[in-house]
């Protein structure tokens, strides 16, 4: 039986002659985008939709949360900056978790918003979660260093990012999404 070497000018991956490595390099990050941007998406439209949250006190409040934490946060002086107006405070956190999430999730300015969410999840993390023992129970932290690959890498496929990029290149879309 004669062997053959395949002749073709189409190659079976994704991206012309990459195989399927170089594919799965590329896309490597995508899951880790979606789930950072719909769950910052959620955080930030769960606040929002909660008027409890909103209030100086009260159970669920953002005040009464400030105050529980307040002694065993790493920065004290921080909690008390958000207990300074904890409405405003509360409100920041919300619209920045969504700002962050629609970020990451269409990837237009990701790297960005990789670093909003990084600085979300460091600040929740040295006053909410700080006092979290064993300290990988709390999520702030494991969330800290998820938004790290994504601030050094942007969004690189399927991203409003890499669209502006074809786009300067003089590709226009075409090619703009892979």
């Amino acid at each position: 039986m004669a062997h053959s070497t395949r002749t073709d000018s189409h190659s079976p991956y994704l991206d012309g002659d990459r195989d399927w490595r170089d594919t799965a390099t590329r896309y490597a990050l995508l899951p880790l985008r979606v789930f950072l941007g719909v769950t910052f998406i959620y955080a930030g439209l769960d606040k929002l939709t909660d008027s409890s949250f909103f209030a100086n006190s009260g159970s669920g409040s953002v005040g009464d949360l400030m105050r529980t934490v307040r002694d065993s946060s790493a920065i004290p002086a921080l909690v008390d900056l958000a207990l300074k107006n904890p409405v405003g405070f509360g409100y920041a956190i919300a619209l920045g978790e969504l700002a962050v999430g629609i970020g990451t999730l269409l990837g237009l300015l990701a790297r960005l918003a990789a670093v909003g969410g990084a600085l979300i999840s460091l600040s929740l993390w040295l006053t909410v979660s700080w006092a979290s023992d064993p300290y990988y129970y709390g999520n702030d932290l494991p969330y800290l260093f998820c938004w790290v690959p994504l601030m050094l890498a942007g969004a690189s496929v399927w991203s409003l990012d890499a669209w502006f990029r074809g786009r300067r290149r003089g590709r226009g879309q075409s090619g703009a999404w892979r």
